[in-house]
């Protein structure tokens, strides 16, 4: 890996210092491996599973603290800001939250008692460091007519879990911003449904402040014409806009080869053209885009490894394996120097 004396490229959260921040998703183990890029690029983390239910609640009477504060320290020590996530979502959840004592499914009123006890615990524990929560996780449907995904949630409490998590939040911290975030968020038929969840809640007054688009692109899609209809119509609500988990994957999500061992000069190429061209579309939105964080920060260590497909390596950032700048980051670093 590099030295810190190798570091001599302008920094990420200097070139965009009057546009946004610039975040990645952490770990236990990247913020030791790729401490000093994360250090030297980036003026915000997330934590990539660490704050989820499951792993900071594993069992009714037992938080579990210890990775999720080791995160936080790390903010701290490099002077960064941090976004939570995630208080409510329907994976990496414990199944004991909905489940009575004897084993049968929980009544409506349990289920959302024990998630405003769950809720005031993790966001009053860090309501010193940790700015902005996505507070309810890929809530929508992604196919035909339906609003919300089918889910646990929803078959105990009804719709009311959204509202209620929001406002639980509020309770536990009234400054900290409250986003909903989800992904497949410039396809239009979801952007509309993203868009429609959460006009309701504001016409609720539910204490909202964010729309959260994961983005979770490719080489491929989406069209930048999705992506700038998606921002405009997120906007029009009112509410400020961040990109929580940005990556740009080599392949279509459908594709499945297995046979490209490393990035050759004309995809690295083609990277670094879809970046510039995504960059420059953010920057004209930085009025509504407070945050743009990458879920990850280097090439060694990405979620998008072995998926969707199983023993395949991706190199969706704009550090390779050893750190090292690639040619996408030359591209956005120009739009720093030469404006838009």
């Amino acid at each position: 890996m590099r030295d810190l004396n190798s570091y001599t490229e302008p920094a990420l959260k200097s070139v965009f210092a009057e546009d946004f921040k610039i975040g990645a998703a952490v770990n236990p183990l990247t913020i030791q491996s790729q401490e000093e890029l994360l250090a030297y690029h980036f003026n915000s983390i997330t934590a990539e599973n660490e704050m989820k239910f499951a792993s900071l609640h594993p069992v009714e009477i037992v938080y579990s603290f210890g990775d999720a504060d080791r995160l936080v320290a790390f903010a701290r020590k490099h002077n960064m800001a941090m976004r939570g996530h995630t208080l409510l979502w329907h994976n990496q959840t414990s199944d004991w939250l909905f489940e009575d004592r004897n084993g049968g499914p929980a009544s409506k009123e349990l289920l959302l008692d024990r998630l405003k006890s769950h809720i005031h615990t993790v966001v009053g524990r860090y309501k010193e460091d940790i700015y902005a929560w996505d507070v309810v996780n890929e809530a929508i449907a992604d196919e035909g007519d339906q609003l919300l995904r089918p889910s646990k949630w929803i078959e105990i409490a009804g719709t009311d879990f959204i509202a209620k998590a929001f406002e639980y939040a509020h309770e536990a911290d009234p400054k900290a911003l409250l986003f909903y975030n989800d992904y497949n968020e410039s396809d239009p038929n979801k952007r509309d449904k993203i868009y429609t969840l959460v006009k309701s809640l504001l016409e609720q007054g539910v204490p909202i402040h964010g729309v959260g688009l994961q983005a979770h692109w490719n080489l491929y899609d989406p069209t930048l014409d999705d992506i700038r209809a998606a921002i405009e119509k997120y906007a029009a609500l009112g509410l400020q806009l961040q990109l929580t988990e940005l990556d740009v994957s080599m392949f279509r999500f459908e594709d499945k080869r297995t046979d490209l061992t490393a990035p050759g000069a004309d995809l690295l190429q083609w990277q670094a053209e879809r970046y510039e061209a995504l960059f420059r579309l953010l920057k004209e939105y930085r009025n509504v885009i407070s945050s743009v964080t990458f879920w990850g920060a280097a090439d060694d260590y990405t979620w998008l490894d072995d998926f969707p497909v199983r023993g395949r390596k991706n190199w969706p950032f704009l550090f390779d394996e050893q750190h090292r700048p690639k040619p996408a980051f030359d591209r956005i670093a120009n739009l720093g120097k030469y404006g838009e």
